[in-house]
């Protein structure tokens, strides 16, 4: 009987509870390390493998057009040849009184190192002028090569042959040479009427030969030639594939066209490059087998190894450092806020870590220093006005934000975004610093909009992008009066009312400018907005306060916190439209900051 042992995926999630921050980041970050690296290294022996592969097939194509250019160069002169000997000679002589022989005699002369013989037959077969050979041989009929039938039935073109022994003439010297013929539909001039011919131009076949033997594309790699129906008219190992000792894909190559393929041979992987020659329609073929071609893998793939396994070992150390270093100081400071949120007074907050943690800590220490002045005060005073001040100091100061705020640091550390965790710790303390403000409820606009910049960063990130934010100020506004934490409460009503709902592309604009001597500053979204009967509502109605969520400063109490310090006619005006976004303005006086006005 089979038993299936089942886990228990419940196990997996205590453990990690159970474990200590320091060895959950220390294992998970080598895990990721290990799988990272391997990832990595399989991907670049296979990018070298790819990349290697690639270079050989440029490099092939690029030999395969050389020798195109030197075959095309050969053909060339063969046409060359035909073109001096017909336009120059035939054309300009009437045959019945003239010939030709010192046109040919010339043109043999200056090209017999690789011309074998020139020839001009009548449309009935005669040989009419020659050189250097003359005697045809008996019982040849020159209209019973396919050259002769070839250049009468398509008179405008120029037609090569494959390779042949030239067995047309009789050779005083009895050798067997190999030839390329080029033949030609021509007219000829006799006594005054013009009639049909064939020139033949014929090639010594030994200058292919060396064309494609002088390749070089490495240890077992080679390159053939055939015509355009696969027949071979250059191989280097043209014997056996006669004798039926080794075989050759000729014929399949012949139908495909011009590029690269790889193809299984007898079991084993080749590269094939393929190019066409003008005029004759013949292909040059490379084969280079993927073996030779790979072989230079096997050193980088010992060399990956040794880099994968001292990376590995590195980033283990680096890790256990790491996560020691940053982890155990905002366990210590997140215990703390724990303790603060379930109501312990006198808490014990270290102050010990990084340089943010650090300045954290600090800020944590000194908001809950004046936390505890603030609310002695709220019982002391009952004025409406230190009421709404202190009212909105305290609920800023939210333990929830904060608490949400450095849980995601830890995730952040936890999934080694370092930056981010160190942008989002620093943004954290700047926050809290200028929240203090020494005590000051009147701070410059500057300072506001740092605050508010540092409040938008630290949700940009606990978000994970989902909207982008932007702060503008005219230079004159910076250093004017502006009560403080004002703008973040109405950046914490776009980001939850307007932004949490959306997929995506949320944009949040603050902008503070000076007009008719006034201060305006504008947070702008562009999230689901509202009805403006609805948004006019919000400043006189009673405002619910979700102490779960955000800083829970509402929009009427900062409206009257304005209209507390500068007077009826400045506070909030709300504009918004359905799926157009909102736009909350705040009106101010636009005063000179001085810093012995703190109050």
């Amino acid at each position: 009987m089979i038993r299936y042992v089942k886990r228990n995926p419940k196990k997996i999630v205590d453990y990690y509870k159970k474990a200590s921050i320091h060895n959950i980041i220390s294992v998970s970050f080598t895990i990721v390390a290990v799988l990272g690296m391997i990832v990595v290294g399989g991907a670049l022996y296979l990018r070298f493998s790819n990349l290697t592969e690639e270079m050989v097939a440029k490099n092939n194509q690029a030999i395969l057009d050389q020798v195109n250019l030197n075959l095309d160069s050969y053909l060339r002169k063969m046409m060359k040849i035909s073109d001096t000997m017909y336009y120059r000679g035939i054309k300009k002589k009437d045959l019945s009184s003239e010939n030709i022989n010192k046109e040919m005699d010339i043109l043999y002369e200056a090209n017999k190192d690789f011309l074998i013989s020139i020839s001009l037959f009548s449309e009935h077969g005669d040989i009419i002028a020659s050189y250097p050979v003359q005697q045809l041989k008996e019982n040849i009929d020159p209209r019973e090569n396919e050259w002769f039938q070839d250049a009468l039935e398509k008179s405008e073109n120029l037609h090569f042959s494959t390779p042949h022994v030239q067995n047309l003439f009789y050779d005083p010297n009895y050798k067997y040479t190999w030839v390329v013929s080029l033949s030609r539909a021509v007219e000829i001039t006799e006594d005054g009427k013009a009639k049909r011919g064939v020139l033949l131009v014929d090639m010594n076949f030994s200058g292919i030969e060396e064309i494609c033997k002088n390749v070089d594309l490495g240890q077992n790699a080679y390159v053939y030639l055939m015509d355009g129906n696969g027949e071979i008219i250059y191989h280097p190992r043209q014997q056996l594939i006669y004798t039926n000792l080794i075989e050759e894909t000729n014929y399949k190559n012949a139908k495909l066209e011009d590029g690269n393929y790889l193809e299984n041979f007898q079991g084993n992987k080749r590269m094939i490059n393929i190019k066409t020659v003008g005029y004759t329609g013949w292909k040059i073929v490379s084969v280079s087998p993927i073996e030779d071609i790979v072989s230079g893998a096997s050193d980088f793939r010992a060399f990956a190894i040794f880099i994968m396994l001292f990376a590995i070992f590195t980033l283990i150390s680096i890790n256990m450092y790491v996560s020691s270093r940053i982890a155990n100081p905002i366990m210590e400071l997140e215990k703390a806020v724990k303790e603060f949120e379930n109501g312990v007074d006198n808490l014990n907050i270290s102050e010990t870590g990084s340089q943010e943690v650090q300045h954290l800590a600090k800020a944590i220490k000194l908001m809950l220093n004046q936390m505890n002045i603030l609310m002695d005060n709220i019982v002391k005073e009952q004025e409406e006005k230190r009421k709404s001040e202190l009212n909105a100091l305290q609920s800023q100061i939210n333990p929830h934000f904060l608490y949400n705020t450095l849980d995601s640091i830890v995730w952040m550390i936890e999934n080694e975004n370092y930056s981010g965790a160190i942008t989002m710790v620093t943004s954290l303390a700047r926050f809290f610093r200028i929240s203090i403000s020494k005590g000051r409820n009147i701070i410059t606009v500057k300072d506001e909009l740092e605050h508010a910049r540092n409040y938008l960063t630290i949700q940009s990130i606990r978000y994970k992008n989902k909207f982008d934010y932007e702060i503008e100020a005219q230079e004159e506004a910076l250093d004017l009066q502006c009560i403080k934490l004002i703008v973040q409460p109405l950046i914490e009503n776009a980001i939850y009312h307007g932004m949490e709902y959306m997929d995506g592309d949320g944009n949040i604009l603050v902008k503070a400018y000076l007009e008719e001597k006034d201060l305006y500053i504008d947070i702008i979204d562009n999230g689901l907005g509202m009805p403006q009967e609805l948004a006019e509502e919000l400043l006189v109605r009673k405002e619910k306060h979700n102490s779960k969520k955000g800083s829970g400063i509402g929009l009427k109490n900062v409206h009257e916190r304005i209209q507390l310090y500068f007077g009826k006619e400045y506070g909030l005006k709300i504009f918004s439209e359905p799926d157009e976004g909102t736009i909350i303005r705040i009106h101010m006086p636009a005063r000179k900051y001085f810093d012995n006005k703190g109050e």
